[in-house]
């Protein structure tokens, strides 16, 4: 008993001795208890940052991957029905499809689905744009969840009408077209906007659709829309060079039936020159015959010597004439040689009274004694312009009257009001002499304004005096600028 009692005593001993302990020993387990709380708490945090990080690389995966293929196509029609296809694959889609507006923007239709039936099936599916899902999408840069009876989302499913719809989600996907070229850089404009909708499979347990998931589908139809403009500009730019080899081709066919047309006219022209050329040869042989034979009086001979005169001039002027048909360079060859001012004036002069008396005028001349008889230049060109003087004021000009012609020196002296005659006039030098043809028609006391001012306008068009000049008047004026 005494034994039991003892061993009694020492256990109430130890269990006091105990309880004392657990005072110091209780605040150190719940420091163990904390410790092992925050160890696990932070341990998942850890798993789930890893957890995310691994999505995102995950998704970023998916992206790239979804770029290349959708980058593989320049066509638009390949680029969205990729589009449908690989997203359908990586989000374990039950449809994917794609609405666009039609031209007048009131209606949507569907264009492309990757379970869809016929093409005609497709184009009678239509919603309106008025549609409050359609509106709410086309006012968002973001993805939108559909509800499962919307019509959108019913048109969407791509199966027969009363199998369960899973989660629908929608995005506005922009199409962007290339308006106009501005300095090489086109510019993008949003032509319009199409909708991309997403279908998850329906089921007992339909799953919903993540944040990553729904990060996938803005990026991807990001994607599309830079995809599509790609293939805008190489559109446009087909079309553009289709465009500039078609008017190539119409310049290469221009520039050949242009010279065609040149060749021809060089033919016409020089078998026109041949035909006009031998006439006047003969009429040149025959009047170089009188010449060389004996006349009566000199008369004869001053009409011989006129009429030898005028045939040179012709034929000069037929020369001319094709010369600027041919090469237009406004050159004529000049022939300066000596000859005797007077004579060719009593020549030109003979001439003019036999064209001023078939028209029915008179004619007189005054000559300037002073003026020297051997001077340097071309007569034969001097004469074809005192011949297109005379006839030029008999033409315009059917009131009648007397011709006056008067050659003069001109030592400017005398003032003239009409400034065009400053373009004519030049700076002598030493041993030369300035002479001055004027034509004019006399009626009484008054004479008309001289011709040679009329000899100032070019083309074919009457001036304010009511002559008319076409290409003799351009020759002319030529050899006087000359």
């Amino acid at each position: 008993m005494v034994a039991v009692t003892v061993f009694k005593i020492l256990t109430a001993l130890v269990s006091c001795a105990t309880a004392i302990t657990l005072f110091s020993l209780i605040p150190l387990l719940l420091k163990v208890k904390v410790r092992e709380f925050m160890l696990k708490k932070k341990t998942w945090d850890l798993g789930r940052e890893v957890g995310m990080i691994m999505k995102q690389r995950e998704a970023g995966l998916h992206v790239r991957m979804l770029t290349q293929e959708i980058r593989k196509s320049l066509d638009r029609h390949t680029i969205l029905y990729t589009t449908l296809v690989e997203l359908s694959n990586t989000l374990g889609l039950q449809n994917c499809a794609v609405w666009m507006p039609n031209e007048m923007r009131t209606e949507m239709h569907l264009t492309h689905e990757l379970n869809g039936g016929d093409y005609g099936n497709m184009e009678s599916c239509t919603i309106r744009t008025s549609d409050p899902d359609v509106a709410r999408i086309k006012g968002s840069d973001s993805v939108n969840i559909l509800d499962p009876d919307s019509p959108l989302a019913a048109a969407s499913l791509g199966t027969e009408s009363g199998e369960h719809i899973g989660p629908v989600a929608a995005i506005r996907m922009p199409i962007l077209r290339v308006c106009n070229f501005k300095g090489g850089t086109p510019e993008m404009i949003q032509a319009c906007y199409a909708i991309l909708v997403l279908v998850l499979p329906g089921g007992a347990q339909p799953r919903s659709w993540s944040n990553q998931e729904l990060e996938i589908i803005k990026v991807v139809a990001d994607q599309v829309a830079v995809a599509l403009s790609h293939a805008a500009v190489l559109e446009e730019s087909q079309l553009m060079r289709e465009k500039l080899e078609e008017q190539n081709r119409a310049l290469q066919q221009a520039k050949m039936n242009t010279l065609m047309a040149s060749q021809a006219r060089n033919a016409f022209q020089k078998v026109m020159s041949d035909g006009m050329k031998r006439p006047m040869h003969s009429i040149l042989g025959l009047v170089s015959m009188m010449q060389d034979g004996s006349l009566k009086n000199s008369e004869q001979q001053i009409i011989v010597d006129t009429m030898m005169k005028a045939s040179n001039v012709l034929s000069i002027l037929i020369d001319d004439v094709m010369e600027i048909s041919t090469k237009d360079s406004g050159r004529f060859p000049m022939d300066t040689r000596s000859f005797r001012l007077h004579s060719m004036i009593t020549e030109a002069a003979c001439l003019a009274k036999c064209l001023c008396v078939y028209k029915g005028f008179g004619f007189s001349m005054e000559v300037d004694r002073s003026l020297p008889d051997h001077v340097m230049g071309d007569e034969r060109r001097i004469f074809q312009v005192i011949l297109h003087m005379v006839g030029n004021l008999l033409d315009g000009n059917s009131r009648g009257g007397s011709v006056l012609l008067r050659v003069v020196a001109d030592n400017g002296s005398q003032e003239r009001n009409d400034q065009r005659w400053a373009v004519w006039r030049h700076s002598p030098s030493e041993g030369d002499v300035s002479i001055r043809f004027e034509i004019g028609i006399t009626s009484g006391d008054s004479e008309s304004k001289a011709s040679t001012s009329a000899m100032q306008l070019g083309g074919r068009r009457y001036t304010s005096d009511g002559f008319e000049h076409g290409l003799s008047f351009t020759v002319c004026k030529k050899l006087v600028q000359v």
